[in-house]
């Protein structure tokens, strides 16, 4: 068992043929989602935002290929539909039924392949390695690799799916993410914790800039195990979303490298975020970046245009980590060694660290280099 199969309670499946693929996964508890801020949201989740408030799911469905984003009334009532054939295989309720829909925008579901492929893989519903695999590549899209995570604790359980690699600058989760956990929790501490783990985690993670219209976390409880304190739980769902958060990063449309942005001594904790969201976004950083081009002025530029209160003449910037960490600026003072940064940059991860000397706040994001690749991925998406 991968990481959600691990989770007691917890079985799923999936199937994918070309493009479009189906995952089912059967989980009944307490449960909770966050969806994307994006006006234009696909119709899955704005199905979702109103039934979610009941704080309990029996099973989500998922396709892949068709997003049934900007499909007005029939995009909706296609994703009531959904529901009901979900229901339909679990044995449930179309209301504890959760959907999510990632793919191409302004197009409308087939609602008879969904039906089909839902035929097809519910009798293989398992908690196994196997069935997880299935689900997880079945939500794919131009992902190269699945992306798993899982945390155990002494009494329960958290665990995590999640598919996304382009249109990355989430406000809320990223792309798709199944988040389950065995551990006796109500529906209000899961909204509060996963809310909590959302924001410091899939919220700090910049592909490209572009924010989707499907992007949703789910999170289910299935209660088979301990009954942790907050404090504990909310540490243990953040560890993994991170894990799943960092997974999508390095796979990122085209990437060749994972950006890693600590910044510290920030006026708070959102303000820090603020800057290393603005520089892990920042295209001539990424590109800076791929070209293993230790261009640090960047850095320093993008963190500027953060809006973000700061003296740029106090600020202490670093690239690299462990061993590798090279000084580049010293309280405002330029003290960099660009022999020792080019090096920094030369393996598959990049650090860049900048302690701006305002304030107690620290937070971290995550992104990628900007290639060629990734020019040539989406110039041909829907061709």
């Amino acid at each position: 068992m991968k990481s959600i199969c691990a989770v007691q309670g917890v079985e799923a499946a999936g199937i994918k043929e070309g493009k479009y693929g189906l995952a089912l996964v059967r989980a009944s508890g307490t449960a909770a989602a966050v969806f994307t801020s994006n006006r234009v949201k696909g119709a899955p989740l704005i199905l979702m935002q109103d039934r979610i408030r009941k704080g309990r799911l029996d099973g989500i469905l998922v396709n892949s290929g068709c997003s049934n984003a900007y499909t007005g009334a029939r995009g909706l009532a296609d994703a009531q539909a959904m529901c009901r054939i979900g229901a339909e295989c679990l044995g449930s309720d179309p209301e504890r039924v959760g959907v999510a829909s990632t793919g191409v925008i302004g197009r409308y579901l087939d609602l008879s392949l969904i039906r089909r492929q839902c035929g097809m893989i519910a009798p293989r519903l398992a908690r196994s390695g196997e069935g997880e695999t299935a689900a997880a590549r079945a939500i794919m899209t131009t992902d190269l690799v699945e992306k798993h995570a899982l945390v155990r604790k002494r009494t329960f359980t958290v665990a995590g799916i999640c598919k996304g690699s382009g249109m990355i600058a989430p406000n809320m989760g990223t792309m798709i993410a199944l988040l389950y956990t065995d551990a006796r929790i109500s529906a209000g501490q899961l909204r509060t914790a996963l809310r909590s783990a959302v924001s410091r985690t899939f919220n700090r993670v910049v592909v490209d800039g572009d924010e989707s219209t499907s992007d949703v976390a789910f999170c289910t409880a299935t209660g088979l195990r301990g009954k942790p304190s907050s404090a504990e739980f909310a540490s243990a769902l953040e560890e993994c979303c991170r894990s799943l958060a960092r997974q999508v990063a390095i796979d990122g449309e085209g990437a060749t490298k994972l950006i890693e942005v600590r910044v510290r001594g920030a006026p708070d904790e959102r303000s820090a975020a603020q800057v290393a969201r603005t520089v892990a976004g920042s295209p001539l950083v990424k590109t800076a970046v791929y070209g293993e081009d230790p261009n640090w002025g960047r850095v320093i530029a993008a963190a500027g245009r953060a809006g973000v209160a700061f003296d740029p003449d106090q600020v202490s910037f670093w690239v690299g980590g462990g061993k590798m960490r090279a000084p580049m600026v010293k309280e405002g003072v330029i003290v960099a060694d660009l022999s020792r940064a080019k090096a920094a940059m030369g393996g598959n991860q990049v650090v860049f660290e900048l302690d701006l000397a305002a304030g107690e706040g620290e937070a971290t994001a995550w992104g990628c280099d900007l290639t060629e690749k990734y020019v040539e991925i989406n110039g041909r998406y829907t061709t």
